[in-house]
């Protein structure tokens, strides 16, 4: 057991419940007892813990696929740390681990809820994003939901984030015949068709996204691998070949939305398409844990799969972070660092 344990830490409390875009006054940065970890738990000094846009979600309190953020309790996600004093078999201070207590400096984990993870394999921040849940999320949406085949065209919304560029560059791996991918600003397009190896992308905030898409993928798409939603849905549906498959991964562009949002007004096009159309949970997943480790580590290895990551510094600006997520400030994995 460490003697060397803070009397206090940080950590991230929701306060309130956000309407429409979450508020600085949503939130509050509190201060925390530091304690000796109880039988068959660690203590975690975290390194590093993930902002991600379901995140928004937990914050309304409603029914989903995951429970709502307690108000007035830190609020959690992924995040990886170095254990400091461990009172469970297998664990000893020194070890880095990766576990589901993110938004705070300490943390208490049960040691079932801790996985270890090996810093001389890749950069710790890493299974937080492409060796993590957002990797494992635009492999098995790819290859599992969206049942991508050698051939096969490729649309990804939100292609700059930590998930769309992965999904792009995976689907370029196996041979699909184009990619396209949707950003938000000229730099994160030059990002993608430069480094990431996309045929073709465009910004969707300089013109319809319907005329910008069929003017890439002239011959339509097969794969449309969703982040986004609203009029990204509906001009993928547009462009769809007969028997295109959807992934429905996300719709950042309605989360903060305080009205209902229209359907695409193009569903009737399913039909005659013969469209598939299908939601993801990553937890769904699990059992690709292990063949996506090993597939992705070696094209990491060998350099054909490339990642970024936005890194903030500081606990103090964990909401500036998710905030700026939810705004598309970030390009790759967004993390928020404490050293």
């Amino acid at each position: 057991m460490s003697a060397n344990l803070p009397d206090s830490s940080r950590e991230w409390h929701l306060v309130a419940r956000p309407h429409g875009w979450p508020k600085a006054e949503d939130f509050a940065l509190r201060e925390a007892p530091v304690t000796a970890p109880a039988e068959g738990r660690v203590l975690v000094r975290n390194l590093h813990f993930s902002v991600d846009p379901y995140m928004r979600g937990r914050m309304n309190d409603v029914k989903s696929y995951t429970p709502p953020f307690e108000l007035d309790q830190p609020m959690d996600g992924g995040a990886v740390g170095e254990v400091v004093a461990s009172n469970a078999e297998g664990f000893e201070a020194g070890d880095h681990v990766l576990h589901g207590l993110g938004w705070r400096e300490y943390a208490s984990v049960p040691a079932k809820h801790a996985v270890k993870v090996d810093a001389s394999l890749a950069p710790l921040s890493a299974y937080l994003g492409v060796l993590g849940m957002t990797g494992l999320t635009a492999y098995a949406g790819l290859f599992d939901v969206a049942s991508f085949k050698e051939g096969d065209a490729v649309f990804v919304s939100g292609a700059a984030g930590a998930v769309g560029s992965q999904v792009g560059q995976m689907a370029k791996l196996k041979g699909a015949s184009r990619v396209i991918g949707s950003a938000g600003s000229d730099e994160k397009v030059e990002l993608l068709v430069e480094e990431y190896g996309f045929d073709a992308a465009f910004n969707y905030k300089n013109g319809p996204v319907a005329e910008q898409l069929r003017k890439a993928a002239p011959d339509g798409i097969d794969v449309y691998f969703d982040n986004v939603g609203g009029e990204h849905l509906e001009a993928a549906i547009s462009s769809f070949n007969v028997h295109g498959r959807a992934t429905i991964c996300g719709m950042i562009s309605q989360y903060n939305e305080t009205d209902p949002t229209p359907a695409p007004r193009n569903l009737a096009l399913v039909i005659g398409k013969r469209l598939r159309l299908q939601g993801m949970l990553v937890a769904d997943h699990s059992d690709l844990k292990e063949q996506f480790v090993q597939e992705v580590a070696g094209w990491l290895n060998s350099g054909e799969l490339k990642y970024r990551e936005t890194v903030v510094e500081g606990i103090e600006n964990g909401f500036e972070a998710f905030l700026g997520l939810l705004r598309g400030e970030n390009t790759g994995k967004m993390i928020v660092s404490l050293g």
